[in-house]
């Protein structure tokens, strides 16, 4: 076969289709580097340094919450994370011996660790913020099994160190140490700081390269707060409230607030509350209720949604009408206003009709002709209707406005509701009769305690707030938080002349049960009906509060508390009273407020009664008599020189004026002893009758006892228990006339 040389033009052809070739070549090429270094270079610098570098996330300190005298409400201290490094893990066998190792351990769930020694990754969490003990059980693991893939890493976690106190308000942080509630979620870009990293080079066979790779940004602690908040104070609300919820079975938690009148929030508390060491556990007794429930969803959403009531403020979440304490308001509007005078009078028949609807005092046939400090201190209704009438609708919602009942408070506090009340289209005459008593419409009690306070503080109205100060990890102070007076409502004297007309609502009105000896002080009772929550028409549900201050001449504190769902309705004069009673006599001293007594309240003072033991008879009986005491003697009188040889009570102690000594003249004589009666339900006079019977004497608390309707309430010791002769029986009254 013969074969013939290419040509030159069979040369020229190929040499020109491989150039193309190589051309066409050439212009992929640099469509694909094009594609790579300027297109999607961003997505393949970071697969490569995804490749050639790893990093190791460091988790800043999260800042402390103090209370206004530098006690820790919350800190944050050292925790373990527990993580698996699953590239490194070979083998199978590896893999199944960490999974149940770990599982036991950690009480992680082993199938949960398996899936995740499987994947492709450096860092997979396996259970996050154990104390030191158990991070030890898990290092002497890894040394044990000698399991490289296992790391321990020092983080934090959250500390409450008095557990359930002002958990609320406080809130709690989740697992990765975000705030979730309270000041923790509304300040957590405050405290939470920012996080740091260590960015580590990788070598081909993606091991760490030496230190001298690593790049180190170091995380930023967060930041401190100083809360408003007296630790004091919040301990003497939540320990009343804790009674409350026992002794009335209030089935939707007990509340209240107790507040400077420049606006700072002394304490704020609801009761039953929760631990935010261990935010989702719940009430073992609650926990077998939802548990008892068949579907599984529908158990989930149960205990989801007790957590939800359990971690809300209904201080500030919870609207309802605030009832007769408006009246406080109302009578502000009227005063300022000039629709009414302190000696305008207006005869109460016991109902009064508004554009052919009739509105009922809570007296039946009324209170009679009254002036205006007699309406409020007997809560009457129709007395504040026909007063507001001349006031008008235009104005009542000029002063509804000016008193911050529009707008939230702007408390430094999460889940702040808004009120819900007539837009003025349909605000006429019968809906001003309504609301001027603090009914049909809705404010939380945040925004009545603010309101109230602008009332009686002066007429000035300040935003009331939790947060006293930032200071740095270091304990610099970054922000000092001052009260912050939004404007005047009313002036000082309309101010003055509401003070002193809520006084008279103590000393006589519906706050009758709130007195207490030596001080001043101020208030109002609301019985607030839940209309949303009818039972067949009719109003089952209420919410009971009392609102109280001091000194009335120049207030320093206001204190609410309300009862949500008592289950034994009853009245805010006989619920609610004795509970903020008990807290005002609680913090007023506290507070550096003295008592000032009265003439009358001095004469029925304690006193200490003299040491008479050891003393000649006849001269101790002259040193008691000196004091208002009576005696008695057990044991035989010598003609010569009588010797008292023991006394009860004992020298030194207190007890009520004209309360009966025991003088004993024989160390042989038996002490005598008495059981103490069951004296529920009886009159002073009665209970008093009954103890001196028994030679055991009272000392009288809670109501004024000269008061028709005042009854005994409650008694220490309680009946039944011995005790020796002259023992003083505290005994607690109450006023049950009805009064609203």
């Amino acid at each position: 076969m013969i074969t013939r040389a290419p040509t030159n033009k069979m040369r020229r052809r190929a040499l020109f289709v491989m150039s193309v070739m190589i051309l066409l070549g050439f212009i992929v090429l640099i469509f694909r580097l094009w594609n790579v270094q300027i297109t999607h270079s961003a997505k393949y610098r970071r697969l490569a340094e995804k490749q050639q570098m790893r990093e190791i996330t460091l988790e800043p300190k999260r800042g402390s919450i103090y209370d206004r005298n530098m006690k820790v409400l919350a800190k944050s201290a050292s925790a373990w994370t527990v993580f698996l490094s699953p590239i490194q893990i070979k083998r199978d066998a590896t893999r199944l011996e960490i999974a149940e190792g770990l599982s036991k351990l950690l009480d992680v769930d082993k199938e949960i660790i398996l899936e995740k020694s499987k994947k492709k990754t450096y860092y997979e969490v396996i259970k996050k913020q154990i104390e030191k003990p158990l991070a030890d059980q898990v290092l002497e693991f890894i040394k044990k099994t000698k399991n490289t893939s296992i790391k321990v890493e020092l983080g934090t976690k959250r500390y409450y160190p008095y557990e359930d106190f002002a958990s609320n308000l406080l809130g709690f942080v989740g697992t990765e140490n975000n705030g979730l509630a309270g000041v923790e979620a509304y300040c957590d870009r405050i405290l939470r700081g920012k996080i740091g990293k260590i960015v580590s080079a990788k070598n081909a066979k993606s091991d760490d390269m030496p230190y001298k790779y690593d790049q180190l940004h170091e995380a930023e602690d967060g930041n401190s707060l100083v809360l408003c908040i007296d630790e004091v104070v919040q301990h003497f609300l939540e320990k009343r409230l804790t009674m409350a919820v026992e002794e009335y079975n209030v089935k939707n938690r007990a509340s209240g607030i107790i507040m400077k009148t420049n606006g700072e929030v002394l304490a704020m508390a609801s009761k039953p509350a929760f631990d935010p060491n261990k935010p989702r556990e719940i009430d073992p007794a609650k926990k077998d209720e939802i548990n008892k429930i068949a579907d599984p969803e529908e158990r989930a959403k149960a205990l989801l949604d007790y957590q939800n009531w359990l971690w809300r403020i209904p201080d500030i979440s919870d609207n309802n009408e605030p009832g007769s304490a408006f009246k406080i308001i109302t009578s502000c509007m009227l005063l300022e206003s000039g629709a009414a005078k302190l000696s305008d009078t207006y005869c109460c028949t016991g109902s009064i009709t508004i554009e052919k609807q009739t509105i009922r005092c809570w007296k039946p046939g009324g209170h009679g002709p009254q002036d205006f400090q007699h309406a409020i201190m007997n809560s009457c209704n129709p007395w504040i209707i026909n007063a507001v009438q001349k006031l008008g609708t235009q104005k009542h919602r000029e002063y509804f406005k000016a008193f911050g009942f529009t707008e939230l408070t702007g408390i430094e506090l999460p889940g702040e509701a808004e009120s819900i009340y007539h837009p003025m289209s349909i605000f006429k005459t019968i809906e001003l009769s309504s609301s001027a008593m603090g009914q049909t419409f809705k404010i939380t009690p945040i925004q009545l305690v603010t309101g109230v306070n602008a009332a009686i503080n002066g007429g000035n109205l300040y935003q009331p707030h939790i947060v006293k100060k930032i200071i740095s990890s270091d304990g610099k102070t970054i922000k000092n938080i001052e009260p912050i007076l939004k404007r005047q409502v009313v002036s000082e004297d309309t101010s003055q002349k509401v003070a002193n007309m809520c006084k008279y609502v103590i000393e006589g009105g519906s706050g009758r049960n709130a007195r207490i000896a030596g001080y001043d002080i101020g208030g109002k009772t609301s019985t607030a009906e839940k209309i949303d929550k009818k039972v067949d028409g009719q109003v089952k549900h209420y919410v009971l509060g009392f609102l109280t201050f001091a000194p009335v001449k120049n207030p320093q504190v206001i204190i609410y508390v309300f009862l949500d769902e008592p289950a034994d309705v009853g009245f805010a004069s006989i619920l609610a009273v004795p509970v903020g009673r008990d807290v005002t006599a609680d913090v007023l001293p506290y507070l550096g407020i003295e008592p000032q007594y009265s003439p009358e309240e001095l004469e029925h003072m304690d006193i200490n009664i003299p040491h008479v033991t050891g003393e000649n008879l006849n001269d101790a009986k002259a040193r008691l008599e000196a004091k208002g005491l009576k005696y008695n003697i057990v044991g035989e009188e010598n003609e010569g020189n009588t010797k008292v040889v023991k006394q009860v009570p004992a020298g030194g102690s207190k007890v009520p004026a004209g309360s009966i000594i025991m003088v004993y003249l024989s160390e042989d004589t038996a002490i005598v002893t008495k059981e103490v009666p069951d004296l529920t339900g009886c009159t002073a006079s009665q209970a008093n009758k009954l103890l001196g019977q028994r030679t055991l004497n009272m000392r009288a608390s809670g109501a004024d006892i000269k008061l028709k309707g005042t009854i005994v309430k409650s008694q220490d010791p309680p009946a039944g228990t011995e005790v020796v002769a002259g023992t003083v029986v505290t005994v607690e009254f109450i006023n049950i006339e009805r009064v609203e």
